[in-house]
């Protein structure tokens, strides 16, 4: 149980990082370099491997080494944890929002035979 909850803390910790999100959407693409994955942002290729290091940590990214480039692929198995840990809130989440739901339509039916009664 600790390895998983270790697994979850890198992968939220790498997500909760705009521009390491934004490198994973590239990476979803294609693979990339780290220059590649650089350029958008306007950073320094030690500043992207950075990043690219975190994601690597979390096992968002894997890292392939061909002579002086850094090829980056996404790994999406952590990610796919990741979603398998918060699908176990949307049980909750979608049973608050059922509740809310029948709530405000009460509400608005209460309000149309208040409407009614007025109007007689």
């Amino acid at each position: 149980m600790v390895e998983y909850s270790s697994h979850l803390d890198a992968v939220f910790h790498a997500l909760a990082d705009p521009t390491r999100r934004a490198m994973l959407g590239h990476l979803a693409a294609r693979e990339l370099t780290i220059r590649e994955l650089a350029t958008p942002f306007r950073m320094s290729f030690a500043g992207a491997s950075k990043h690219v290091r975190v994601l690597e940590n979390a096992g968002l990214v894997r890292r392939t080494i061909r002579g002086r480039s850094h090829l980056c692929r996404l790994d999406a198995a952590r990610l796919a944890e990741a979603n398998a840990w918060l699908r176990r809130y949307e049980r909750f989440w979608s049973a608050k929002l059922d509740a809310l739901e029948a709530l405000l339509l009460e509400e608005d039916l209460a309000k149309e035979d208040l409407a009614k009664k007025v109007k007689e």
